[in-house]
């Protein structure tokens, strides 16, 4: 009996650990009079870890530009849309060099689902967004094998400022990998 009981303190006790969820960041975006977006990345102690600067062309591509605290630039991405309104966004390093694409359908319901790829083509991961009522969205993040490693939920005032909420199942995730 009391190695029965062991045995189910100790499966409890690892089922807990994987089911912990630990806050690892947040991000806040303002939109100026001309649709241009600004992020502010911030980590868990709300130390500013990073900006995105987000611009969008006359033909609907967005360029974002990513910079560290110090407002180095660290990277940046380009995203397109086909006629469908599924996008393909192609990331690049500071230096110019292709790091990974990824590509997102939108079901009728406006939910999508993006699989990431690196620069040489092998899925590195996948992620799921669902918006409720109230325009609120929540993603979740899978790595390569389906595994469950994170979710971000965002929201926008009455202005349609939005906040980010990330969260992750260890507490060392950045919210830059993702």
């Amino acid at each position: 009996m009391k190695r029965l009981s062991l045995l189910l303190t100790i499966s409890l006790m690892t089922v807990a650990a994987f089911a912990q969820s630990h806050d690892v960041g947040s991000s806040s975006t303002r939109t100026d009079a001309f649709g241009n977006q600004k992020t502010t990345h911030r980590d868990r102690y709300g130390n500013v870890t990073g900006t995105s600067t987000t611009t969008t062309d006359a033909f609907g591509r967005t360029k974002t530009v990513h910079q560290d605290r110090n407002g180095q630039v660290i990277g940046s991405s380009y995203t397109s849309k086909d006629q469908f309104g599924n996008t393909t966004t192609q990331y690049q390093n500071r230096y110019g060099g292709t790091t990974g694409t990824s590509n997102t359908s939108t079901d009728a319901f406006g939910n999508t689902r993006t699989t990431y790829s690196s620069a040489t083509g092998q899925r590195t991961g996948s992620s799921t967004t669902s918006t409720d009522a109230f325009g609120n969205r929540k993603t979740t993040y899978q790595n390569a094998n389906g595994t469950t490693i994170g979710s971000s939920t965002q929201s926008k005032d009455a202005f349609g400022n939005q906040t980010t909420k990330q969260r992750a199942s260890s507490p060392e995730t950045s919210i830059w990998t993702w």
